[in-house]
Order: structure tokens, then C-alpha cells, then sequence
């Protein structure tokens, strides 16, 4: 019974687990193409009002491959690269894309890069090259490239609930260990073995490949009797001496049901019988 509380609580685990893995799959910043083409467009929108240009078109965002996009602008402009950080950063968080994204300025005529950033959303890690000198006039567009994307199934929640069910686990991997019975060869326990089992009477024990049946404290007296004359004949009389009438207890026939329980208990090894002598008493027979 023990057993199966332990296996319930590790299926009820892992049914936790999936929940959340999924729940927050769901809240993962995903990325949109529409949603970025709306965020892309009010950065351009913005580079032109610095650059006190309100005239001028921001063309349409294209998709130019999967998590990689293109913005261009009507007009030739001039802008400070640390504008184009700071907008980038304000319209993405916004808008809830991912925050792990590359962004590269390139010149339309020769396709060189005067200005480009990796952001990594942690600040030790960011790539972003000093500001402040304006690019001159020129006709820019301006790619992004979402990184996130092949990374984000690890994120930190993810990494915690992974760690917390490793965890959990290990617990009732531990607390099954502990359920089972600990025999310690080197210890001072002893045993007797008894046909496939050994019997531990110090501990009302017994072991059958390592499956653990508890004795009372009544049979595991009569089965040391037993094991002490092993095929022998032990009487009626000296068995309720021994386990009942020296404590100053005798009731009818509650040695046969004590017989019994026992006669349950090793069952499982039909080279051991525990036979009843018939106005006698009862014999264990162990077969060699």
C-alpha cells in the first residue's frame, strides 16, 4: 500500500510538471511576423521624428527568412545608432516579442554594416557598440533577427521546474528505499535462513528476496520455536507454555489462528510446511 502512495504521488509529479512546462511554454515571448512588422514600423517611425524628418515614408517591413526582418525608409535619413537601440528596446518590450535579437544597419548601395548590436537580455552579455556619432545621410535599412527562438525552451522557469521534479524525484526514489528492508551483511543483525527466506527474529522480520513481511511479536516466537526444531514434532502443550501461559495468557484456540497467519506468511516457499499433527501439534517440515 505504502508502495502504490509513492508511485501516486510521483505520477501526480510529473502530471505537475507537464502542467507547468506547458502553461509556461504559453507564456514565452513569441514572435508574431505581424507583430514585429507594427513594432519595426513605429522604430522607423520614431528614427524619423528625430532625425526631424515627418514627412517621409517608413516603407513596409518584409520577412526576408524565418525569425528575420527588414526596414526600410522612403527618404534618406541620418540618425544616432544609440536612438536605434533604445527604440528597438522600448518597441519590442511593448509589444512582447523576444528579447534575444541581433539588429544590423546596412547601407542600400553596397550592402556594408556601419553600425549593427546583439542583444542577449542580460546586461553582461549584450553586445552594443558606443553611440553618440551620427550616420551620415544616406539611404539605411535596417534588419533584425530574432535569436531567442532556438533557445527559449530552456528559459529559467523552465530550468527551476526541471530542477524542483529532479528533485521531488529523488525524494520518493529515497523514500522507497527506505521502505524496503535494509540488511546489512557486515552489521551485527542476525538471521536464520529458512528455506528461500531468512528470519530475523530480533527484528520480527521476514526477507524474501528483498521483500519485507512483518511479524507480530506472538509469531515470530512460535516461528523461533519452529526454527529451532526444524522437522521435529513440537507439542501443543509446550507451545502455549512457551509463547502465551508463561505471560499468564491462554485463550481457546488462539495458537491455530496464530498457525495460520503464519502458514500465510511463508506460503510463498513450498519447501517449508508448517503441518499439523493431528491431537499432537505441529511440525515444520523443511524440505532439503
Amino acid at each position: 500500500m505504502e508502495n502504490k502512495k509513492i508511485y501516486l504521488l510521483g505520477i501526480l509529479a510529473g502530471i505537475v510538471f507537464l502542467v507547468l512546462i506547458f502553461s509556461d511554454t504559453k507564456e514565452e515571448k513569441e514572435e508574431s511576423p505581424e507583430t514585429v512588422k507594427i513594432a519595426l514600423r513605429n522604430v522607423g517611425h520614431q528614427l524619423l521624428l528625430t532625425s526631424q524628418d515627418s514627412s517621409s515614408l517608413v516603407l513596409p517591413v518584409t520577412a526576408l527568412e524565418e525569425s528575420k526582418y527588414r526596414l526600410s525608409f522612403e527618404n534618406n535619413l541620418s540618425f544616432d545608432p544609440s536612438d536605434l537601440v533604445s527604440n528597438v528596446r522600448e518597441a519590442f518590450h511593448n509589444a512582447g516579442l523576444p528579447e534575444q535579437y541581433q539588429v544590423e544597419v546596412l547601407r542600400c548601395v553596397d550592402k556594408e554594416i556601419p553600425y549593427s548590436y546583439l542583444i542577449r537580455n542580460d546586461i553582461h552579455k549584450d553586445i552594443i557598440p558606443c553611440g553618440g556619432r551620427f550616420l551620415p545621410e544616406g539611404c539605411y535599412t535596417i534588419e533584425v533577427r530574432f535569436t531567442e527562438m532556438a533557445s527559449s525552451f530552456f528559459s529559467k522557469k523552465k530550468l527551476i521546474y526541471t530542477l524542483f521534479f529532479l528533485v521531488f524525484v529523488s525524494f520518493l526514489v529515497a523514500l522507497y528505499k527506505r521502505k524496503q528492508p535494509q540488511v546489512n551483511p557486515e552489521n551485527n543483525t542476525t538471521y536464520i535462513t529458512l528455506g528461500s527466506f531468512r528470519f530475523y527474529p530480533e527484528q520480527h522480520t521476514l526477507i524474501k528476496q528483498a521483500i519485507e513481511i512483518n511479524l507480530s511479536k506472538k509469531e515470530c516466537e512460535l516461528l523461533a520455536i519452529f526454527v529451532a526444531h526444524p522437522n521435529e514434532v513440537v507439542k501443543r502443550e509446550e507451545l502455549m507454555k512457551k509463547v502465551w501461559e508463561d505471560n499468564g495468557v491462554i485463550v481457546g484456540r488462539i495458537l491455530d489462528t496464530y498457525i495460520s497467519k503464519l502458514r500465510k506468511k511463508l506460503k510463498d516457499d513450498e519447501a517449508i510446511k508448517l503441518i499439523n499433527v493431528h491431537g499432537v501439534g505441529y511440525k515444520l517440515e523443511i524440505k532439503r
